[in-house]
């Protein structure tokens, strides 16, 4: 019997599923996705030596002393009087918004002073393993002076940058072979935390604080070590955002929950209180980074 049907051409095999783009951008490959998130950073710091870090949190709004000082001279020296008066308006806005990003610029060279001071204390430690590395949130502001003072020092810095319509550049300050980006802010968070001795929050917004209830609801929890250490910086604003003592009284939190924040407002209180803690607790290398 004949076979009507026409001859076959040999075709070429399809992609691997690892090669496809295609697949892997698909609902299905998202477990893929989120291990890659875990893998590839775990894989980048091990061979970057990293021992563990000193995470600093703040808002990506606030600019440096120099660039907030520039913005308000410029503002002083518009000529005003020929404006109609809804831009007349305006200007006011703009001249008390820049006041008011030149005094909240404190924050910004107070971070920055801060990560030189505790880089070049780590750096004393050695260089393998890289002991209380800096690691910012990887974008602006806070982010940018953090990953700046320890860029100044002469030490390496993590950068964490996370995917968002607005905010998507890295800062230039962080070291390049330590600057990851992430889709997923749960797989960020877990890097923020896995090999983190001390958080330092400095003012901030909605992100800020997110990642500071995040933290100490871990530490709260114990599922961070219970001498990790969080400090809460810039008294000013945390006392007019925040009553934390409020939730002592409430009865939402005890004392003892109450007594897991420390608190600092300038550079060489908190810096003391950051090296002493460490010190005493954390001078022994993580094994995780290590048992890989």
């Amino acid at each position: 019997m004949s076979d009507a049907r026409p001859k076959l051409k040999p075709q070429h095999a399809p992609k691997a599923p690892h090669e496809d783009k295609k697949f892997l951008e698909s609902v299905p490959a998202r477990p893929l996705r989120i291990l890659a998130e875990y893998i590839d950073p775990l894989a980048q710091l091990k061979r970057e030596g990293i021992g563990d870090t000193i995470v600093m949190f703040g808002s990506a709004r606030l600019d440096s002393h120099e660039v907030a000082a520039g913005r308000l001279t410029r503002l002083k020296e518009r000529k005003v009087s020929k404006l109609n008066k809804e831009e007349k308006a305006k200007h006011r806005m703009a001249l008390r918004e820049a006041k008011s990003a030149l005094e909240m610029s404190r924050y910004y060279e107070e971070a920055r002073q801060l990560s030189h001071k505790l880089t070049t204390w780590a750096l004393s430690l050695g260089p393998r393993p890289r002991r209380f590395v800096v690691c910012s949130g990887g974008g602006p502001g806070i982010m940018e002076a953090a990953n700046r003072g320890a860029y100044e020092a002469g030490g390496k810095s993590i950068g964490l940058s996370i995917e968002l319509p607005h905010e998507q550049f890295a800062n230039p300050y962080i070291s390049p072979e330590l600057s990851f980006n992430f889709h997923y802010f749960f797989m960020r968070k877990l890097w923020f935390a896995q090999i983190a001795k001390a958080l330092i929050v400095f003012p901030g917004g909605f992100g800020t604080m997110d990642e500071l209830w995040e933290m100490m609801t871990l530490l709260q929890t114990g599922k961070l070590p219970k001498n990790n250490l969080i400090l809460i910086y810039g008294k000013k604003y945390w006392d007019e955002v925040l009553n934390w003592k409020a939730m002592v009284r409430w009865g939402t939190i005890n004392e003892n929950e109450y007594k897991l924040l420390q608190f600092a407002d300038n550079v060489d209180e908190a810096f003391e209180i950051v090296r002493s803690g460490l010190e005493k607790y954390h001078m022994e290398v993580d094994p995780f980074l290590q048992a890989y």
